[in-house]
């Protein structure tokens, strides 16, 4: 009996050993990121330019021969409305070559800095005014605002309504692996790679209310207008195949892909709702 519990007790110790020296598998659970990003684009992803905003809000905008609402709004990082109310302008949103465009409110300045900043300025015309039968003076210096210039831009973007529909689906605009990931801080979208002249296709129906050049970084440039919320964009294209208020269909290819403004072919994708930037692939459907 004695040799037996014996037998037992090195049976178990012998057990104990070989699951030390051998443990249960662990189950690597990945996520989305880790899948569709390569390890080497997310490593380097921290040294690579950024796609922000490249208009400062404050100061005034003027209007070059080439601009539309929709691109001034999208470099500033707004929604178009916010910047047409900003400067009074009505749909279809025309601007004129040399139009200063407000890109923030205008602050109220205070009774006793107005009259200080109009003694320091000697060479100023000012205005009085009357205000409880005491004149103040008024730091507003009269100045005659420039004669309008041509139209920015040949066609009216906006001249066809987009009707203010929900979008049921977003499809992928590009075939290609992504090699860069969406930041918050850093990178305003996604980047799909893929082979030169790669169909690039609208991610949903609209409206295209900027097609060109004149977005710096982005090379080649095409974005649609969806509805009031969103818009889409779609950078370094070879070449454009949708024209400026164009109706395009989910899934139409609009553009070839390209390495315009860029050191290798890719598409650079964004999603933006009421002007600012999204993540991608919280709207798109898993691949």
């Amino acid at each position: 009996m004695t040799v037996r519990c014996g037998q037992l007790l090195l049976a178990s110790l012998l057990l104990l050993v070989g699951c030390a020296d051998n443990p249960p598998a662990v189950i690597e659970n990945k996520s989305v990121a880790a899948v569709d990003v390569l390890p080497e684009v997310r490593q380097t992803n921290n040294d690579r330019a950024d796609y922000g905003p490249e208009l400062p809000t404050g100061p005034d905008y003027l209007v070059e021969p080439g601009d539309t609402l929709y691109a001034v709004a999208f470099r500033l990082g707004m929604d178009y409305r916010t910047l047409a109310t900003l400067n009074e302008i009505d749909p279809p949103y025309v601007i004129r070559v040399g139009q200063a465009l407000k890109t923030a409110p205008e602050a109220t300045p205070s009774s006793n800095s107005a009259v200080s900043d109009a003694a320091s300025a000697p060479d100023t015309e000012v205005e009085s005014v009357v205000v409880n039968k005491a004149t103040k003076v008024s730091a507003k210096p009269v100045v005659k605002a420039p004669e309008p210039g041509p139209p920015s831009h040949a066609l009216s973007t906006a001249k066809t309504p987009t009707p203010n529909t929900p979008v049921d689906r977003w499809s992928w605009p590009a075939a290609g692996k992504m090699s860069r990931a969406y930041s918050a801080e850093r990178h305003k979208g996604i980047d799909l790679v893929g082979e030169r002249g790669s169909p690039v296709m609208a991610t949903a129906a609209g409206v295209v209310v900027y097609a060109g050049a004149g977005v710096t970084g982005y090379g080649a440039l095409l974005i649609i207008k969806h509805n009031d919320t969103y818009l889409s964009a779609y950078g370094h294209n070879d070449a454009l195949l949708a024209v400026e208020g164009q109706r395009v269909d989910a899934g139409q290819v609009i553009a070839r892909m390209g390495s315009t403004s860029s050191d290798s072919v890719k598409l650079h994708f964004e999603i933006r709702r009421s002007g600012r930037p999204v993540n991608p692939t919280s709207l798109l459907p898993q691949r």
